[in-house]
């Protein structure tokens, strides 16, 4: 296996909430991100401590045709900067992967449920983690302001469009 290539398998899958893949109205949806069954329960142990998990997922539905290696404006709006795949967070980038921080809501064996998760019924759980204050980012965040309005309806609770 070369540097350039290596094989992942999915440690868990989304179960319920989002049925489609969406843009905006993200917030206030519940899913489950179940286990599979290959991993011991005990790989879960400690975790029912963490309000919040890291979680690394496939955009599965997303053709590898969809893959853009280019500029171009976020979501195609020309009041946004042309800006390069690697600035983008969707599924045009090559490896087809998200990270995102859903909040836990409970264990219940090798379920574990949770609210926020902006990845549809079916996604692949490519590795989850609890999410780890420390290891957030230090000092000042700074961004353009068009994250900021692009976003500004994402987590907007999806039953109140």
């Amino acid at each position: 296996m070369s540097a350039e290539s290596f094989q992942v398998r999915a440690v868990a899958q989304v179960v319920g909430g989002h049925s489609e893949p969406a843009d905006d109205f993200q917030g206030g949806v519940q899913s489950v991100i179940r286990l599979n069954e290959g991993f011991p329960l005990e790989t879960l142990q400690g975790i029912d401590a963490f309000s919040h998990l890291l979680v690394v997922w496939q955009f599965h539905r997303a053709s590898p045709d969809a893959v853009a290696l280019h500029a171009r404006s976020p979501r195609d709006n020309p009041d946004w900067p042309a800006t390069g795949t690697f600035v983008h967070r969707n599924h045009r980038r090559p490896n087809q992967l998200a990270v995102s921080f859903p909040r836990l809501l409970k264990v219940e064996g090798r379920d574990l449920h949770v609210t926020d998760l902006d990845a549809v019924d079916g996604t692949p759980i490519i590795d989850l983690a609890p999410y780890f204050q420390e290891m957030g980012p230090r000092g000042a965040v700074t961004q353009p302001n068009w994250p900021t309005q692009m976003l500004q309806d994402y987590w907007r609770d999806a039953n109140r469009r």
